[in-house]
């Protein structure tokens, strides 16, 4: 069930961007979980900016990759706690499980393969849009 649109799925990421840079100060924790929520955001944000959809503003990545790229951070984070050994840290740990379900629900209801989103990009590339004047 594909319910989320390209243009709802920007908003999503912008707030996902936000949510990762603003956790540490929200939550209370730093060290390494802080480091990589600073890391995790901006690289959201990044890519979020150079996808090819709605809200995208370089559209160089099509958002079927982007959708691909989410799918495996969805569980990078969800093992993140026992991969960099802060599964015993409450706060860090239960963020990176709650944020890795979460970014593995939006993939699971994103229409990736969209139209609207998919021909935003290659629209530059068709040939039917070149100019041979």
């Amino acid at each position: 069930m594909k319910i989320l649109s390209p243009r709802a799925h920007g908003y999503v990421d912008y707030a996902v961007a936000a949510l990762f840079l603003l956790a540490p100060s929200l939550f209370g924790f730093g060290g390494l979980p802080e480091t990589l929520c600073y890391i995790l955001g901006a690289l959201h944000l990044g890519m979020t900016l150079v996808t090819a959809f709605p809200l995208g503003a370089a559209k160089l990545i099509p958002f079927p990759v982007h959708g691909g790229i989410e799918a495996a951070v969805a569980v990078l984070l969800v093992a993140a706690p026992w991969l960099f050994n802060f599964d015993e840290a409450p706060a860090p740990r239960n963020f990176y499980l709650v944020v890795g379900v979460a970014v593995g629900l939006v993939w699971l209801v994103t229409d990736y393969r969209s139209s609207y989103a998919t021909t935003t990009a290659s629209a530059r590339y068709r040939p039917e849009h070149r100019s041979f004047s």
